[in-house]
C-alpha cells in the first residue's frame, strides 16, 4: 500500500469512527467529522506536536476543536494517535460518565485543551492560548534554548465565524500579530437551518483580511498537498494570524452529503450502509484497519522523541540558566513564588477609598512578586484600575515581557481569551469591566466555571452607587446571577483591607474563576489589626462586629453596604438592641466551611436577621428565614449622583434602623 492508499484509508477510518459514534449513540453530528477528516489527519500526522503519553507537556502544540459539536471527531484522533482513550470510550460517546462526551469537555478526555461548544469560544479561547504562548516565549526563551516554542491550532466552522465573540477575538489577534496562531476554517457552507446563503453570504476570507490575517484558500478539502502547502505558508508568516478556509462537504462519503440533514443526527441505518459501499468499508462497525492502526499509533514514537528532544535541551537551559528554569517550572506548575504577598498593602483605618483603587494598589504590590500575573480591561483600565504600571503593553511593536493588555471594547473576546490563557498554563490572567458589563462575557464566564480555569474577573461600578450612569450602568441582579452560577467564586469586599484578602483568595483559588466585586465610590478602611479580615474573606463571611453579651440580631452584609451596617449596629445599640455586624464577601466560600463554624457565625438561636445589599434580594432567604428581612433591590435603579440615588432605595440609616428595630418587635 503506497503512501496516498494509506492516507485515504486512514481518513475514512476517522470518518467511519466518527459516524459509528454517532450511530451507535443515536445521537450526534457526524456530517463534520466526516467532511473535516483530511484536515484532522494532516494537522495530527504531518503538522503538530505532541506526546500521547503525556498530553499536559508544556511544549505542545495546542489544538482548539471550536466546532465542538464534531466531537466524534477529535475522540477518533485521540484514540487513534494513542492517547488514553479507548475503543470501548469510543462505544460510550454521549453517556453517563463517559469520557466522550457530546460536545468535547476539558479535563476529561486526555488530549482536549478546552471545552467547546458553544461557537466561537473556541476560537477566542485559541487566540488566549497562542497570547499566552508569546509572553512566556519573551519571558523565558533564550539564544539557543527556545524553550517555549509551539503552535496553537484549531478547526473552526461557519457556526464559529458568525458568532461575535469570534469577530471580537480574530480582530485583536490581528491587533497582536500572533504568527504562531492557525485556524482552519471548515467551509461546508451548510448550517443547521440549511444553506449557510440563508444569513451568511459574506466573503469571510475577505473580512479575514481586512482584519489583518493571513489568509489562505484550498479548494478541495480533501486535497491533502493543498492543505500542507498552505498550513506551511501559515507557519512562515510569524507575524500574522492565519486563516485557511478548507471547502469541505458536510457527510462527505455519505448519502446526505452536502445537506443539513448530515449535521446534527445520525445518518441512519440506511444511509450508513450506503456509506460503507461508497467507502468501500466492511459491515463492522468500529472498524479499524490494522495497517491505519499502525500508521497513526506512531504518533506515540513522534511524540515520545519530541519531548525528549525538548527535556535535553531544557537541561542545558537549567544549566546555562538556572534561575529561569525555575522559574519556569515553577509557573507552568501553578506555583506561586515565595513571599508573593510580602508586598500587598495595609489600609490605615479610616483612610477612605474605593474598592476598585484598593484593587487597583493590591494588584500592582502582587505583580511585583508574580511576574506572570498578567490582564487587562475592555477599554476601561483607568476606571477598573487595572494597569500594571512600570509594564509595557502586550503588543508587538513594543518591547518584550508586557503584561499590560489592551482588550479593546470586546468585553466578550476578552472573556474567551483568558480562559484561553489560563488553559494554556504559566500565566495567572485576568480580564476587567464594568460590573454590568458581565452580562456581554457571560457565556465565557459559564465556561471558565465549567472548565474550573483559574481565570480572575475584576468587576467594578458594582451597584447603584455607580449614580448618575444611571440604570443603563447600574447592576442590580448580576451578583445573583453569578452566584447562581456552580463553580464560580464571587467575592464582594467591604473595604481596602478585605480587598486586599479578596485578592489572596483569587490567586490561591486554582480551580476555578473568581470575580472580583468593587465599588466606583470610596469607602472607610477598617482597623485590619482589629478585624480578622484575611481569615474572614478566605472563609466567606465572619463575625466583623460583635455585640457584648448575646445578639438579639444579625445584620448580614457584603461590600459598601458593611459600612452602612456598621453604622445601624451603632444606633441600634442606642436603643437597647445588641446586634452583631456578618461581613459577607463570598457566599460561596462560606458554604464551604463545616457547619460548626457557620454556625458560630449564624447562630440558630438569633432568628431575627437582617440583610442588606444594594442588589436582588433573590437569595438571601437562605440566610435570614423566615424571621428575617432583606434591604435589597428589586428594581433598576436612577440616573442621579450616586448617595442620593442609594439614599432614595432605602440604603440609609433612618431606614434601616426602623426596619431592624420593627423586626426585634415582631
Amino acid at each position: 500500500m503506497n503512501d496516498t492508499e494509506l492516507s485515504e484509508l486512514s481518513i475514512n477510518t476517522i470518518r467511519m469512527l466518527s459516524a459509528d459514534m454517532v450511530e451507535k449513540a443515536n445521537s450526534g453530528h457526524p456530517g463534520m467529522p466526516m467532511g473535516a477528516a483530511t484536515m484532522a489527519y494532516l494537522l495530527w500526522t504531518r503538522v503538530m506536536r505532541y506526546n500521547p503519553a503525556n498530553p499536559d507537556w508544556a511544549n505542545r502544540d495546542r489544538f482548539v476543536l471550536s466546532a465542538g459539536h464534531g466531537s466524534a471527531l477529535i475522540y477518533s484522533m485521540l484514540h487513534l494517535t494513542g492517547y488514553d482513550l479507548s475503543l470501548a470510550d469510543l462505544k460510550d460517546f454521549r453517556q453517563w460518565g463517559s469520557k466522550t462526551p457530546g460536545h468535547p469537555e476539558y479535563g476529561l478526555a486526555p488530549g482536549v485543551e478546552a471545552t467547546t461548544g458553544p461557537l466561537g469560544q473556541g476560537f477566542g479561547m485559541g487566540v488566549g492560548m497562542a497570547l499566552a504562548e508569546r509572553f512566556l516565549a519573551q519571558q523565558f526563551n533564550r539564544d539557543g534554548f527556545p524553550v517555549v516554542d509551539h503552535y496553537t491550532y484549531a478547526i473552526v466552522s461557519d457556526g464559529d465565524l458568525m458568532e461575535g465573540v469570534a469577530s471580537e477575538a480574530a480582530s485583536l489577534a490581528a491587533t497582536l500579530g500572533l504568527g504562531k496562531l492557525i485556524y482552519l476554517y471548515d467551509d461546508n457552507h451548510i448550517s443547521i437551518e440549511g444553506g449557510t446563503e440563508l444569513a451568511f453570504t459574506e466573503d469571510a476570507v475577505a473580512r479575514f483580511k481586512a482584519y489583518g490575517w493571513h489568509t489562505e484558500v484550498v479548494a478541495g478539502g480533501n486535497d491533502l498537498a493543498a492543505l500542507e502547502a498552505a498550513v506551511a505558508a501559515a507557519q512562515a508568516d510569524d507575524s500574522r494570524p492565519s486563516l485557511i478556509a478548507v471547502r469541505t462537504h458536510i457527510g462527505f462519503g455519505s448519502p446526505k452529503v452536502d445537506n443539513a440533514g448530515a449535521h446534527g443526527e445520525p445518518l441512519g441505518e440506511a444511509a450508513m450502509a450506503e456509506t460503507r459501499k461508497n467507502l468501500g468499508w466492511p459491515e463492522e462497525t468500529f472498524h479499524i484497519p490494522h495497517e491505519v492502526a499502525k500508521h497513526l499509533g506512531q504518533a506515540q514514537k513522534r511524540g515520545s522523541k519530541a519531548q525528549n528532544d525538548w527535556q535535553n535541551m531544557f537541561a542545558g537551559y537549567a544549566k546555562a540558566h538556572p534561575e529561569l528554569a525555575l522559574l519556569y517550572q515553577e509557573q507552568m506548575g501553578g506555583l506561586l513564588p515565595s513571599h508573593w504577598d510580602s508586598e500587598v498593602p495595609v489600609f490605615e483605618a479610616g483612610e477612605k477609598i474605593a474598592t476598585r483603587a484598593a484593587s487597583g494598589k493590591v494588584l500592582n504590590a502582587l505583580a511585583l512578586k508574580v511576574p506572570n500575573l498578567v490582564g487587562g480591561s475592555a477599554d476601561l483600565a483607568p476606571s477598573t484600575k487595572t494597569i500594571i504600571a512600570d509594564s509595557p503593553d502586550m503588543r508587538p511593536d513594543q518591547e518584550p515581557g508586557g503584561r499590560n493588555l489592551h482588550f479593546g471594547v470586546r468585553e466578550h473576546g476578552m472573556g474567551a481569551i483568558v480562559n484561553g490563557m489560563a488553559l494554556h498554563g504559566g500565566v495567572i490572567p485576568y480580564g476587567a469591566t464594568f460590573f454590568v458589563f458581565a452580562d456581554y462575557m457571560r457565556p465565557s464566564l459559564r465556561l471558565s466555571a465549567i472548565m474550573g480555569c483559574h481565570s480572575i474577573w475584576i468587576f467594578t461600578h458594582d451597584s447603584i452607587g455607580v449614580g448618575e450612569d444611571g440604570p443603563t450602568h447600574q447592576p442590580v441582579e448580576h451578583l445573583m446571577s453569578l452566584r447562581a452560577m456552580p463553580g464560580f467564586t464571587v467575592l464582594r469586599p467591604a473595604e481596602g483591607n478585605e480587598t486586599a484578602a479578596a485578592w489572596r483568595v483569587a490567586l490561591e483559588h486554582k480551580h476555578g474563576p473568581v470575580a472580583l466585586v468593587l465599588t466606583r465610590q470610596k469607602l472607610p478602611c477598617l482597623d485590619a489589626e482589629r478585624h480578622p479580615m484575611a481569615q474572614g474573606v478566605a472563609k466567606g463571611a465572619y463575625v466583623l462586629s460583635d455585640c457584648e453579651g448575646s445578639p438579639q440580631m444579625l445584620l448580614l452584609s457584603s461590600g459598601s453596604e458593611v459600612t452602612l451596617a456598621l453604622e445601624a449596629q451603632a444606633a441600634l445599640a442606642e436603643n437597647g438592641v445588641a446586634a452583631r455586624v456578618i461581613s459577607m464577601p463570598s457566599w460561596e466560600l462560606f458554604e464551604a466551611q463545616d457547619e460548626h463554624y457557620k454556625k458560630s457565625v449564624l447562630p440558630d438561636e438569633v432568628p431575627k436577621r437582617l440583610a442588606i445589599e444594594a442588589g436582588a434580594t433573590l437569595g438571601w432567604e437562605r440566610y435570614v428565614g423566615d424571621a428575617g428581612a432583606v434591604i435589597g433591590l428589586d428594581r433598576f435603579g436612577e440616573s442621579a449622583p450616586g448617595p442620593t440615588v442609594m439614599d432614595q432605595l432605602g440604603f440609609n440609616l433612618g431606614n434601616v434602623l426602623n426596619q431592624a428595630l420593627a423586626l426585634v418587635d415582631k
